[in-house]
C-alpha cells in the first residue's frame, strides 16, 4: 500500500543527514545530499528507469512513453536545511517515485515518457541563494553570481561543484531545450497554517510571491536617557518603531491579497541601556503574488518614513536590496488538478505561495503547477515538521490522475483505480 511504501522509502532517505544533533544536515554539494540521491537513485533503477545527471548534478530519472514526445516531469529536492526536517523537498521527490510505482502496477503505458527530477541546491542555506538546480536548468542561473559565492566555513561555490564531481565550467549546459518537457508538477509540504486550520487535503498554488526586500537606516541623535527630556529626543530606535508597526498596519489592510510584510532583523546602536539610540538598521520583507498591492505597501511605508522625519527629526535612508516579480503558475495545469480534485471528492484550498520553490524557475519554461500538502502546526526547516502519510498519499492521488491525463495513458481518467 502507498503508506507503507512512502513511509519506507522516506526512512531510507532521511538515514542520511543524521547527526547527534536534532535535525537533518544534507546541506547543497556534500557528500551527505549525494548519499541521499544515490539512494534515490537505487530506488528508480528498481522501478526500472533509466536515471542520468546532468551538468549540474540534478537528477533526472525517466520512465520511457511509447512515442518520442516531451517528457511529463515531476520533481523537488532532497538538501536540507541546518536542522532540517524530514518531509521538505523529500516528500515531492517521493510522491514522484510512488506514481511511477502505480504506473508499473497497473502496467500501463504512457505516450509521453514521465520523468522525476531531483534538483541540486534548493535551499539557499549553505551558499545563501536558492533553486540553483532548476536556475540552471532552466536556463535562469548567472554563472558569475554563481561564482562569487561562498559557503560560511569559506569554500566557494564553483569548488564545492568541482568537489561534488562535477565541472563548474560546463554548468550552463544543465539548461534543457523547452521540446524537452511537456508539463512539470512539485508537490510540496505547504509550509504554513492554512491547510490544517482548513482541514483541507491539498491546495492548488496559484503562483509564487515574490519579494521587495528594503534596509533601512534610522538616524537621530544618541543623547542620555536620564537628562535628555522626552520632547528633546531625536530617539533612532522609537522611530524606527513607528515605522514597523505602520509597515504592519499596511500589510493588514491587503491581506486579501495574501500580501505580507516582515521586520526580521534590526539592530539599534550604541546599544546600551542609559543611551537614547542615535542609529537604527532594520531590513523589511514585503512578498505578495500581486505587484499592485505590495506597491501600496512600499507607498505607504515611504510616506510614513517622510512624516517620520518632519515630526521626529530624524534620517530615514531605504536601500532597495531586490525587487523580484511574482511568478504566476499555469491557469491550466491548476484547473486540471481542480477538476481531478473535484472527481476524487477532494476539496482543494486556492492560495499562493509566499516561499519559493524549483517550480517557479520551471514555469518561465514550462507550463507548471504546484500542490501543496498540510504542514502540522506550520512548522517547516525544523526537526519536529510533520506532514500526515494520508494527506501525502490522498496528493499523490491527484499527481497520478494528472499524469494519466498529461502523458495520455490511454484511459478515460473515470476508469482508473484510485490508490494502490
Amino acid at each position: 500500500m502507498s503508506l507503507e511504501r512512502i513511509d519506507e522509502w522516506l526512512e531510507q532517505v532521511n538515514n542520511i543527514g543524521k547527526t547527534s544533533a536534532p535535525g537533518l544536515y544534507r546541506l547543497a554539494y556534500t557528500r551527505e545530499e549525494q548519499d541521499a540521491l544515490d539512494v534515490f537513485r537505487g530506488l528508480c533503477e528498481k522501478e526500472g528507469m533509466t536515471v542520468r545527471d546532468d551538468a549540474a548534478g540534478n537528477l533526472i530519472a525517466r520512465r520511457e512513453g511509447t512515442a518520442d514526445f516531451p517528457a511529463v516531469a515531476l520533481g523537488s529536492h532532497l538538501d536540507t536545511v541546518y536542522a532540517g526536517g524530514q518531509y521538505d523537498g523529500t516528500l515531492g521527490v517521493l510522491a514522484g517515485l510512488e506514481v511511477i510505482h502505480r504506473l508499473n502496477q497497473k502496467n500501463l503505458r504512457t505516450t509521453h515518457p514521465v520523468e522525476v527530477i531531483v534538483f541540486r541546491a534548493e535551499e539557499s542555506s549553505r551558499f545563501g541563494t536558492a533553486t540553483i538546480g532548476s536556475k540552471l536548468m532552466s536556463g535562469k542561473a548567472d554563472l558569475s553570481k554563481l561564482a562569487a559565492l561562498k559557503d560560511k566555513d569559506g569554500i566557494p561555490f564553483p569548488e564545492a561543484v568541482e568537489r561534488a564531481g562535477f565541472s563548474f565550467e560546463k554548468l550552463a549546459d544543465a539548461r534543457r531545450p523547452q521540446s524537452d518537457i511537456k508539463t512539470f508538477m512539485e508537490l510540496h509540504i505547504e509550509q504554513g497554517p492554512v491547510l490544517e486550520s482548513k482541514q483541507l487535503p491539498v491546495g492548488i498554488v496559484t503562483g509564487i510571491a515574490a519579494p521587495l526586500r528594503l534596509r533601512v537606516h534610522v538616524k537621530g541623535q544618541a543623547s542620555h536617557s536620564g537628562t535628555t527630556s522626552m520632547d528633546m529626543r531625536r530617539d533612532a530606535l522609537t522611530g524606527a518603531s513607528a515605522l514597523i508597526l505602520d509597515l504592519e498596519a499596511g500589510a493588514r489592510k491587503e491581506k486579501d491579497n495574501h500580501t505580507v510584510a516582515t521586520v526580521g532583523s534590526i539592530e539599534a546602536s550604541p546599544g546600551a541601556m542609559n543611551v537614547i539610540p542615535g542609529q537604527c538598521r532594520f531590513d523589511v520583507d514585503i512578498r505578495s503574488t500581486d505587484t499592485a498591492s505590495r506597491e501600496r505597501v512600499y507607498r505607504q511605508f515611504l510616506q510614513t518614513a517622510g512624516l517620520l522625519e518632519q515630526t521626529r527629526g530624524l534620517s530615514v535612508q531605504i536601500e532597495t536590496l531586490a525587487e523580484e516579480q511574482p511568478v504566476p503558475l499555469s491557469s491550466q495545469v491548476q484547473n486540471g488538478l481542480k477538476e481531478i480534485c473535484s472527481n476524487l471528492n477532494l476539496t482543494p484550498v486556492w492560495m499562493p505561495s509566499g516561499a519559493g520553490h524549483d517550480v517557479m524557475n520551471m514555469a518561465e519554461q514550462w507550463p507548471s503547477g504546484l500542490l501543496f500538502v498540510p504542514s502540522v502546526n506550520g512548522l517547516s526547516h525544523h526537526p519536529d515538521e510533520f506532514t500526515s502519510l494520508a494527506h501525502t498519499v490522498e496528493a499523490v492521488d491527484v499527481l497520478e490522475h494528472a499524469v494519466h491525463i498529461e502523458a495520455d495513458a490511454g484511459r478515460s481518467k473515470n476508469h482508473m483505480e484510485v490508490r494502490s
